[in-house]
């Protein structure tokens, strides 16, 4: 998830743009959060000094967070077209549409935000219009890459912009903030070109029901699956909302123009089995897409099994293999054969390998490198290649690092400033350390006991206590029943135990009541789950 400030100026008067503003995605350690993203509150302070926005391409770790997040920057955004039609129908669903002051800008411009001369460079990436930016400010140029890596067919748009990276060289850049995703990768990452024949040879091959699986993002992969299936005498069916919105942003600037018109799903299953290809999301093994619906078998029109293929064109994300692999077992157990980038040559990374890294380094020739984007491993990885290509100086940086440059040609880190994220928990932004995320972990390895118990006035016991639990083991020896009546029983001997003047304070009741109940459940079960004690005034 990219949030990346650029600041100009002595610190009264100093300027701010902001580059990209993107998502992550929940996991198992954020139960019940499915979107993740930076938290702004540094910049939201300084908004009145914040110039704009302006995003690189339209993968949702650059620019998912911009409808979420605007309403506390409110500042102008700069797209390019196809970033530019997702983004609005991003804020329409938020209904900012007409609020937010959003600039669709050509892949060639050059404009000005306050200090800052900007300029577009035109890079190859796994996404139409990925863009590098060159920051001009008086100080220095700094080249940010945003995602790319050099693809001399990318199919779908221009090849990187050689030329204008060359000139920046000569002009001399003081700093590339560079893609570091794919530093251990020797080599180059391939191309599309070779994609699109790889699965026109796949396809070819096959006799039954095809289904492909790729990022929905990736419209120069998603015209290589069109091409397979026309030059192989099928029609395509788009499944799922992301395939439908993606191509629709495609076809409005001017992409897929010369494919047939897609086939509904309803049509579909009128299709002989060897005439019809289905394009799905899905290929990370996420719950709701359409492929994991397919595979439980409760899409309400798709069905594969016996004799159908489904073709992965796509890599395993990080943090994926689980769902992924499930997903595949799933697909199996129904008889689908599943072909993936380990058996053919059917996906290729939309990031630098070492070569393209070493030509991106000899085109600029920054006097600082500053590696972004992958794990800490890679940040250091790439900042002792980028020494290897004789680059002066590289600085590592963790997130909310402050990073002063200076115009004879060096930096550090010189400030730490507040970087957390933010969880969208249902409709709620709430802070990654809000007690009920560590409440929800805390639920999730030992589930809960609730005791509740009445008390009149003179601090007596008149109703309970009665225990609940969800979320709490059992076994023959000790059945559950067994177990909260042994809670109770020791709940009420504490509660006997307490002094008479504890006996009229219910909190002191209650954090009583709760140790007690814990080390009991404890000792039973070896657990400590969560216990929440409740005093009822009668």
């Amino acid at each position: 998830m990219n949030l990346n400030l650029y600041g100009y100026g002595p610190e009264e008067k100093r300027k701010w743009v902001i580059v990209d503003c993107g998502v992550t995605f929940g996991d198992l350690s954020t139960p019940g959060v499915d979107l993740i993203m930076p938290d702004p509150m540094f910049i939201e302070e300084r908004a009145d000094d914040l110039v704009g926005m302006v995003l690189t391409h339209a993968h949702e770790d650059h620019m998912g967070a911009v409808a979420q997040l605007w309403k506390r920057l409110r500042c102008p955004i700069y797209a390019t077209p196809f970033t530019a039609y997702l983004v609005r129908d991003r804020l329409a669903e938020h209904g900012l549409l007409d609020e937010v002051e959003l600039h669709e800008i050509s892949l060639d411009s050059r404009f000005e935000l306050g200090p800052f001369d900007i300029q577009l460079v035109t890079l190859t990436h796994s996404i139409p219009e990925p863009n590098g930016l060159a920051i001009r400010t008086p100080a220095g140029l700094i080249l940010h890459t945003g995602d790319w890596k050099i693809d001399p067919d990318p199919l779908i748009g221009e090849e990187t912009d050689s030329a204008a990276l060359e000139a920046m060289g000569e002009e001399g850049v003081l700093a590339m903030v560079c893609d570091s995703t794919n530093v251990f990768s020797a080599g180059e990452s391939g191309s599309e070109a070779g994609v699109k024949d790889a699965l026109i040879e796949v396809v070819g091959e096959l006799k039954g029901k095809v289904a492909i699986a790729a990022f929905a993002s990736n419209v120069a992969r998603l015209q290589s699956a069109i091409e397979a299936a026309e030059a192989n005498g099928r029609r395509v069916c788009l499944v799922g909302r992301s395939m439908h919105r993606m191509t629709s942003a495609a076809k409005s600037v001017g992409l897929l123009q010369h494919v047939q018109d897609f086939v509904t799903e309803e049509e579909a299953g009128f299709f002989p089995d060897d005439k019809i290809l289905y394009l799905c999301t899905g290929s990370q093994g996420e719950p709701r897409a359409a492929l994991s619906r397919i595979a439980d078998g409760n899409h309400r029109n798709v069905t594969l099994g016996p004799g159908s293929t489904v073709i992965f064109s796509s890599r395993v994300i990080p943090g994926n293999e689980l769902g992924i692999f499930n997903l595949q077992n799933q697909l199996a157990e129904r008889g689908v054969h599943i072909i993936t980038e380990k058996e053919r040559p059917i996906h290729v990374s939309g990031h630098p390998c070492r070569d393209e890294l070493a030509q991106m380094y000899a085109w600029a020739k920054p006097k600082v490198a500053i590696p972004v984007h992958g794990e800490r491993r890679h940040l250091l990885e790439h900042a002792d290649f980028a020494k290897s290509l004789q680059v002066p100086h590289a600085i590592t940086v963790r997130n909310g690092d402050m990073v002063e440059l200076r115009s004879d040609g060096s930096g550090a880190v010189v400030d730490e400033v507040p970087a957390g994220r933010l969880h969208l928990d249902g409709k709620f932004l709430t802070p990654d350390n809000a007690n009920s995320m560590r409440e929800r972990r805390r639920l999730s390895f030992a589930g809960l006991i609730a005791v509740s118990l009445a008390v009149d006035e003179q601090g007596r016991l008149v109703g309970g206590p009665d225990v609940r639990a969800s979320g709490v083991a059992e076994d023959e020896k000790m059945p559950i029943e067994a177990i909260l009546d042994q809670l109770a029983d020791v709940a009420e001997q504490r509660f006997d135990s307490l002094g008479r003047r504890t006996r009229k304070d219910p909190d002191a009741i209650e954090e009583e009541i709760r140790l007690a109940v814990r080390r009991e459940i404890n000792a039973i079960w070896g657990k400590k789950p969560q216990v929440e004690v409740m005093v009822l005034p009668v």
